[in-house]
């Protein structure tokens, strides 16, 4: 991949949902050549008129090509990874035979292993990413962005290799410009169980409840139980050895009034009565206690909740 500034960088985004959308579309409306890569209802929407682009600052159409084919990562430098975890081996398998050689997988999952699993299928470098964005589809080929829009990357082992290095700044050279902030860190793991804190605190709970997080952590006991929450990822992590930040409470709880009309994606899939990431989430944390014997009662209460409505949802389909 060119870390030359000046170049345009062809994208492929596979998984052209909200997440997917958002990054796609910015880099898109820098000028990159962007292709989406989604279900057949947004790939309509986007070939006839675009991505409809509803930002904070913005209201726009941007032009981008559309595909519902993997293969159309065939050539791209950079795929923008972004499968809900469910599927992360079966869309990494697919693509692999069109990747080009030198191209760059950035992982935009939610959970904390799916690195590893597209890196298992996949013969190119896979860089992974927390995510920081609020967003939504609010129908065919319409993105809604709710709140911030940014991004960690790193090499899981914090100490990458020259090439990583330059792919980690050629990332940031393309995403920066076009208004995504890209921290690259040494502790991206970190960074990732973060993020899979703050899934785990807010997901389920408003998934459940089917509130927006502003309403969410105004109802009674929903702190506490996030306050537990928290305290049970934490407990997982310190014991795996992942260097945590020690005000990641605080950051969690903070994030409400950020992002104060955010449904979580657990939210979203059950409104649409589609299968969620929750075993990927709060359920990763429950098969981590149970190897480390390490108790995480919450967190297996939201996760069985939620596979709960998701068991009633399927039997009414």
């Amino acid at each position: 991949m060119s870390t030359n500034t000046e170049s345009k960088m062809r994208v492929a985004v596979l998984g052209a949902g909200a997440v997917g959308c958002f990054f796609g579309g910015m880099l898109a409306r820098a000028g990159h050549p962007v292709t989406l890569i989604g279900r057949a209802n947004h790939v309509e929407a986007f070939r006839a008129s675009g991505l409809h682009f509803e930002g904070l600052k913005f209201n726009e159409r941007i032009p981008v090509e559309a595909s519902t084919q993997a293969s159309a990562v065939a050539g791209v430098q950079l795929v923008l990874f972004c499968v809900k975890s469910t599927d992360t081996e079966s869309a990494a398998r697919e693509i692999a035979p069109h990747l080009a050689a030198g191209a760059v997988v950035l992982n935009l999952q939610n959970g904390v292993d799916n690195t590893e699993r597209i890196a298992a299928q996949v013969k190119q470098l896979v860089v992974p990413a927390a995510v920081y964005v609020a967003t939504e589809m609010a129908g065919p080929g319409h993105l809604k962005h709710h709140g911030r829009g940014d991004l960690v990357i790193g090499a899981m082992n914090g100490k990458p290799d020259a090439p990583t290095a330059a792919a980690l700044e050629s990332i940031r050279a393309a995403f920066e410009p076009a208004g995504v902030p890209v921290t690259v860190s040494d502790n991206v793991a970190g960074a990732l169980w973060g993020k899979l804190t703050v899934n785990c605190a807010y997901n389920a709970i408003s998934a459940i409840g089917q509130m927006p997080y502003g309403r969410m952590v105004e109802s009674v006991g929903v702190r506490q139980v996030m306050t537990e929450v928290v305290g049970e990822v934490l407990a997982v992590a310190q014991a795996r050895g992942v260097r945590m930040a020690p005000d990641t409470l605080e950051s969690v709880l903070k994030l409400a009034q950020a992002m104060s009309t955010q449904y979580s994606s657990t939210a979203q899939d059950l409104a649409r009565k589609r299968a969620t990431e929750i075993d990927h989430l709060n359920g990763y944390v429950v098969r981590q206690g149970e190897a480390l014997n390490i108790a995480v009662p919450i967190n297996r209460t939201l996760h069985a909740l939620v596979k709960l409505i998701e068991l009633r949802q399927a039997g009414e389909k």
